[in-house]
């Protein structure tokens, strides 16, 4: 690292560090927001990273627990919750509503008149339907931004029928599973055979993170206006527009989103490559980077080869196989540090390579992401001492933070429902005994 770059290092980590962030305000710490989504991670994420700003989030579950708090790889639980909820369970105080109850909307109606959002992925028109909905609460409170989660949306010829925010739907019918898995006659063979979706829910964290932006929009927009809004989320839509050129190029030229495993069908080399000890990611893509590649693979009758000779020519699909076939000879021989090694040495064209595709329990131990608190640790007082991933912003004024990794089921329903409503213990003892709470 150069001395300027060195500086410029230790002037931002010095402005941004994870141990700087408590004595700085929260951007959102004006905000209040009700999550009454249920058994969907784009409304827990929408709200997380609204509560990571400071926002106050209140998760209104069913009595018993948001069937979300289930979702856990083996069924692995911490109590009464699962490994993904830890996660989004940040930063909110859980309470219990049962809003099938006419009591329990009664009540959801009141705590919407204290709220500024809501966010919420059911049916379409189902709470609407129940005279809780957008339009009966906005009536009342013009001000009120109200976030709605579905995966065809809440209008359109399926939206009548539609179903809630899944995360394999939102893939499914984004396109997206079409571009993922291996390319034909790659061994083994048989991911690209069938759709294949994305290893973790990103039909979800697409649809909370689009929300998430939105309501901050909508919260600079009221600012001016004095009025809230409707924002229609549909997952689907939140993938489609992450998915670049795939839509564009069938609609402009007809060809079909296919498999391409670990290429770019924009530019190579660019992806992940074979080394003796795994896997690695390696780009040389313009040509004067791919000659620098070349040069350092010992192979300068590449870019001679009719095949590989322009950035154009080596965008083509047809070449990209065979051409990975050539880098894979030289990558397959060398470990990922050596490849690292060897490119960081060049003295000439930028190429940029990493020492491995790392897996998680690497991910874990890094240092790099450890120092930079993209990795925090909670100790948290019934669930035990937890690792979550941590914000990926760092921001010199106003950085997000995350406060507690998670609360019980209806372990704040006293505090808010005394805070915001004047209810009791005695009062919430009846409701508790009613089903409402």
């Amino acid at each position: 690292m150069t001395d300027v770059a060195r500086e410029w290092s230790e002037w931002v980590r010095e402005r941004t560090a994870p141990t700087t962030v408590a004595a700085k305000p929260e951007a959102l710490d004006h905000l209040r927001v009700l999550d009454v989504s249920r058994a969907n991670f784009g409304g827990l994420f929408a709200s997380s990273l609204l509560a990571e700003f400071g926002a106050e989030v209140i998760r209104l579950e069913p009595p018993g627990g948001d069937l979300a708090r289930r979702f856990s790889p083996e069924g692995r639980m911490i109590g009464d919750t699962g490994l993904a909820y830890l996660v989004e369970g940040r930063n909110k105080l859980a309470t219990t509503l049962a809003l099938e109850t006419v009591e329990g909307r009664a009540l959801f109606q009141r705590l919407v008149g204290r709220a500024d959002v809501v966010i919420e992925a059911f049916r379409p028109g189902l709470l609407d339907s129940w005279g809780i909905g957008y339009r009966q609460c906005a009536a009342e409170h013009p001000g009120l931004i109200w976030v709605a989660l579905a995966t065809y949306g809440q209008f359109g010829p399926r939206a009548p029928r539609a179903i809630p925010d899944y995360d394999v739907a939102n893939q499914a019918l984004s396109g997206v599973v079409f571009a993922t898995g291996e390319m034909p006659g790659s061994e083994p063979p048989e991911p690209w055979e069938v759709p294949t979706k994305i290893g973790t829910w990103m039909g979800w964290y697409a649809a909370g993170a689009w929300a998430a932006f939105a309501v901050l929009l909508a919260v600079r927009h009221r600012r001016r206006s004095g009025l809230g809004q409707l924002v229609d989320v549909s997952g689907a839509e939140g993938l489609m527009r992450l998915a670049n050129y795939n839509l564009v190029w069938h609609a402009m030229y007809g060809k079909q989103l296919f498999r391409v495993g670990n290429v770019d069908l924009g530019i190579y080399p660019y992806g992940i490559v074979k080394t003796r000890d795994g896997y690695a990611f390696l780009a040389g893509f313009s040509d004067v980077n791919f000659r620098a590649l070349c040069a350092i693979m010992g192979r300068p009758d590449l870019p001679e080869d009719p095949r590989f000779r322009t950035f154009l020519d080596r965008a083509r699909l047809e070449n990209m196989v065979p051409l990975k076939a050539e880098i894979e000879r030289w990558s397959s021989q060398h470990t990922g540090d050596e490849i690292l090694a060897k490119v960081q040495a060049y003295r000439g064209a930028g190429i940029v390579a990493t020492a491995k595709a790392s897996v998680p329990g690497e991910v874990l131990v890094e240092d790099h992401w450890r120092e930079r608190g993209a990795l925090t640790v909670v100790d948290d007082p019934v669930y035990g001492r937890l690792l979550l991933q941590a914000s990926p912003l760092h921001m010199t004024e106003t950085p997000p933070r995350v406060k507690w990794a998670c609360r019980p089921v209806g372990a704040d329903t006293e505090f808010v429902f005394g805070k915001y409503l004047g209810l009791g213990r005695e009062a919430l003892a009846e409701l508790r005994a009613r089903g409402v709470v």
